[in-house]
């Protein structure tokens, strides 16, 4: 019955890791974050074009699967911006990158300011909507978003 997220009292804050993606900004757990490259800088081993694992990357010596999360989120951008980064994760079950529009910085959040998303309980991946300055964050569990798992085909939904 253990989370994967870490227990933090509601008045102690934690530190995540914001990047964007889509026009919009996300936050991570920042203890799962094991370095960030901009993505030129990374020895690539690309699959065919338009997948959202876009192949291997290797760093520091470690071959590790990539995500191009920008794929996720819309049509794959023409080239490379010089913004573009991964974050090398350190998941509970592996390491690996995954690319993004950029990484902006790592903000300090307390529970009491993470809200539910209305809406999003079964998206088990979506922590909630977290408030830093002004600015509104997706904060997302890492761990959850990343895993694999099987989509099951229920009812459909009404639009």
């Amino acid at each position: 019955m253990s989370s994967s997220t870490p227990q933090v009292s509601a008045a102690e804050a934690q530190q995540y890791l914001v990047f964007r993606l889509g026009g919009l900004d996300y936050a991570l757990d920042f203890s799962k974050v094991q370095e960030l490259r901009p993505l030129q800088a990374l020895e690539r081993f690309s699959s065919d074009d338009g997948e959202i694992i876009s192949g291997v990357v290797v760093s520091r010596g470690v071959i590790m699967p990539i995500v191009d999360m920008r794929i996720a989120f819309g049509p794959r951008p023409p080239q490379h911006d010089p913004l573009t980064d991964v974050i090398i994760l350190k998941l509970s079950s592996c390491v690996m990158g995954m690319v993004v529009d950029g990484v902006t910085d790592i903000v300090a959040l307390k529970l009491n300011q993470i809200e539910p998303i209305a809406g999003a309980a079964s998206v088990d991946y979506l922590i909630g909507l977290g408030e830093v300055d002004g600015r509104r964050l997706i904060v997302v569990d890492i761990d959850k978003l990343m895993s694999i798992r099987k989509v099951q085909f229920g009812a459909r939904q009404a639009a």
